[in-house]
């Protein structure tokens, strides 16, 4: 059984201006608990000289460094670079990676996204594993998924198992019925696989889709000790390869 557990971390700090607060080290925790094979991030920070300056506890390192468990390889990507730093999209695996690629997905110049594609040996088969955080523009996100698509036919042999995971910001059912079109799926689940926004959940943001494995639950945890570290809460999909 595979473990895949997509989270939006909001870049580790919750809250506006002088009350916002530093939920990293928490965040650190939360993920260990979520006892997933793969944990695929988005909105995480290499770097930032500002929230550095501010917050005392900054981690020295990375994000994505900070946040992988005891034994887990930290891979990340940066999708958008700031007048303060960098941040992207990260993946925390249990089992060893083979190969990591990205592949810039801009839409336009007021959104920086990207894809990070890692080979993960799973029991010595290798499952390729795309994390993603697609545009807020509608028309955008099509495009998105169609270079994704065309990414996966170039760089993802035939028959190997793929696992599709992250923040696709798409509030309707259009970008599930293109990805069905590709054969990725997931989970047919309930409302109580909505993510989105964390405090009161109204929308499933984030997904994990698959093809070449099948999928056997979902879950997604509830209570405020998960609403207060972002404005996402994580989800957890298991699958039987």
């Amino acid at each position: 059984m595979l473990r895949v557990a997509t989270y939006n971390i909001h870049k580790g700090v919750q809250g506006l201006g002088p009350t916002r607060r530093l939920e990293i080290h928490n965040l650190g925790l939360a993920v260990e608990q979520l006892d997933a094979d793969i944990v695929c991030l988005q909105e995480v920070r290499k770097m930032n000289r500002r929230e550095a300056q501010y917050f005392e506890r900054w981690p020295a390192v990375g994000q994505a460094e900070y946040l992988a468990p005891e034994g887990y390889e930290a891979v990340y990507r940066t999708n958008a670079v700031t007048k303060d730093g960098e941040h992207g999209n990260a993946l925390l695996s249990r089992w060893p990676v083979r190969d990591v690629k990205h592949l810039d997905v801009s839409d336009h110049r007021f959104e920086q996204r990207g894809l990070l594609h890692a080979e993960v040996e799973f029991h010595g088969r290798a499952v390729h594993t795309v994390v993603v955080h697609l545009g807020l523009i509608a028309g955008s996100r099509v495009r998105q998924i169609q270079q994704l698509h065309q990414f996966i036919e170039r760089e993802v042999p035939p028959g190997a198992p793929v696992v599709v995971a992250g923040d696709f910001n798409d509030w309707g059912n259009h970008i599930k019925r293109m990805l069905a079109g590709f054969g990725l799926h997931e989970y047919e689940g309930d409302r109580s696989s909505f993510t989105y926004p964390s405090r009161l959940p109204l929308a499933q943001l984030d997904h994990v889709y698959v093809r070449g494995l099948e999928p056997l639950s979902l879950v997604v945890p509830q209570g405020r000790i998960w609403w207060r570290m972002s404005d996402h809460l994580p989800l957890i999909a298991e699958f039987k390869l």
